[in-house]
């Protein structure tokens, strides 16, 4: 994604494309977080994959400790933010009549509109704050997560990672279908108990002072809070960088990981990542299914301006973190379907999940954190490429969106992975399918893990 012409660049700026920072949550930062000092015991319940004690009740003091926090934005920065969006000093119309110049000036106008004059972000707020939410240091760092437990027996832990430019918004309409299955047209057998974490130097988790938080180190950071949580055994599921994380998680294979589902799968075989590499034309030799992927991915390479920008001089995007509606239009502009349909949100006409209010609750995140940059950091700091294939033996589940970036043939998964659990081609969603087609994400990881809980009872009776 770095280059217009190379697969490992694909690959880069893609791993690069999930960014957003986070902050140091003390009441220090602006009053905008609040945490406490003691910790609740989880509930436990008789779940096989737990242990047999509640997670780490350390005190205030101890490193280890998991501290609940609440979100409070003071208003006098909503009030700044308002102003800001108002004095916006806009630019003359593109001069071409679709996006091939980049985001539109009618839907940045139109967006503003709505942040400056309609858009309220207490009720994002009291959304979050209405969840568990939670901070422990890991390697040094605060990471922020929610935690949901499912009210079901045997429920099945699960981490879900999000990416770039997204962050745990993207996952709030999935939480209940598959906390709660029976109440969304599953069974109490599809349980999960719901981990959501916010990556280092995006939403509510610290920003790295120093360089080394790479996806691989995010994935064991992962590892130690699902242990710390108290789970002996867990999966883990991630799109867009979160896709990176959990490869890198399933290829350090963890004992307590037994299997990771993924909707942006990095399958493409090494023969074909060098054809894309050298900028070759599709082989003669790929299926009409592979030569679509191979299409898709020459499209990728040679669409990622941002995910250049942010691979190799985030620090110089000061724009981004000084003028909101500049920060909005640089998250927009992220791959064509998806900046169709939020263009359609503004124009009254949303997608599934993607309304205007979700899109700025996500965009206002990333303001009121101050993680313009510090999420873009991630696109400098990965060195794994993206799209190609790993050394992956645990089971793996994944699901295809038809608007995602590329559609990865099944042929390539079966050759990329030699535990493939599930593999289906859905219908209908995007490169944000979670926060799209959230019931159907749902729908999709109980189907992809269904297997494989049932393995994990009969070995854990």
């Amino acid at each position: 994604m770095n280059t217009a012409n190379s697969s490992d660049n694909i690959d880069r700026g893609r791993r690069r494309f999930l960014g957003s920072a986070a902050m140091t949550v003390a009441s220090a930062h602006l009053g905008i977080f609040k945490s406490a000092n003691a910790e609740p015991k989880t509930p436990e319940g008789e779940n096989p994959m737990a242990t047999s004690v509640a997670p780490h009740e350390g005190t205030s003091n101890s490193k280890d400790s998991i501290r609940p926090f609440k979100i409070q934005v003071p208003e006098a920065e909503l009030t700044e933010l308002r102003r800001r969006i108002k004095n916006t000093e806009w630019p003359e119309r593109e001069t071409v009549t679709d996006a091939t110049q980049g985001v539109q000036l009618a839907t940045a106008q139109a967006l503003a509109r709505y942040w400056a004059t309609k858009y309220d972000w207490r009720k994002c707020e009291a959304r979050l704050n209405a969840l568990p939410n939670f901070l422990t240091e890991i390697d040094g760092l605060d990471i922020h997560f929610i935690h949901v437990r499912s009210k079901h027996d045997n429920a099945l832990p699960l981490i879900v990672t999000h990416g770039w430019p997204g962050s745990v918004i993207e996952q709030l309409g999935i939480i209940d279908p598959l906390t709660n299955p029976t109440a969304h047209g599953g069974s109490a057998s599809d349980a999960f108990h719901l981990v959501i974490p916010s990556m280092p130097g995006y939403g509510f988790s610290g920003k790295p002072t120093t360089t080394g938080w790479d996806p691989a180190r995010i994935g064991r950071a992962w590892v130690a809070l699902m242990r710390r949580l108290g789970y002996t055994r867990f999966v883990a599921q991630g799109g867009d960088w979160g896709g990176l994380i959990v490869e890198l998680m399933a290829e350090q294979a963890p004992a307590e990981l037994a299997g990771i589902h993924t909707n942006f799968p990095a399958a493409v075989p090494p023969d074909v990542a060098k054809a894309l590499r050298r900028g070759d034309p599709a082989p003669s030799s790929l299926s009409p299914e592979e030569r679509h992927a191979y299409e898709q991915l020459t499209f990728v390479s040679a669409h990622r301006g941002y995910a250049a920008e942010m691979a190799t001089r985030p620090q110089t995007m000061y724009g981004i973190a000084d003028s909101p509606v500049g920060l909005a239009a640089w998250m927009l502009d992220h791959d064509a379907v998806s900046y169709l349909q939020i263009a359609q949100g503004f124009d009254g006409r949303p997608v599934g999940g993607l309304t205007p209010e979700a899109i700025v609750d996500n965009i206002t995140l990333y303001w009121v954190t101050k993680t313009a940059i510090s999420s873009a950091r991630l696109y400098w700091q990965n060195k794994f490429p993206f799209f190609n294939a790993m050394d992956i033996s645990i089971p793996i589940a994944m699901s295809i969106f038809p608007g995602e970036v590329y559609q990865a043939p099944k042929s390539w998964a079966e050759r990329a992975y030699r535990n493939l659990i599930y593999y289906n081609r859905v219908e209908t969603g995007g490169h944000f399918a979670a926060w799209e087609q959230p019931q159907l994400f749902s729908e999709e990881l109980r189907a992809g893990f269904r297997s494989l809980r049932k393995s994990l009872h009969s070995v854990a009776s």
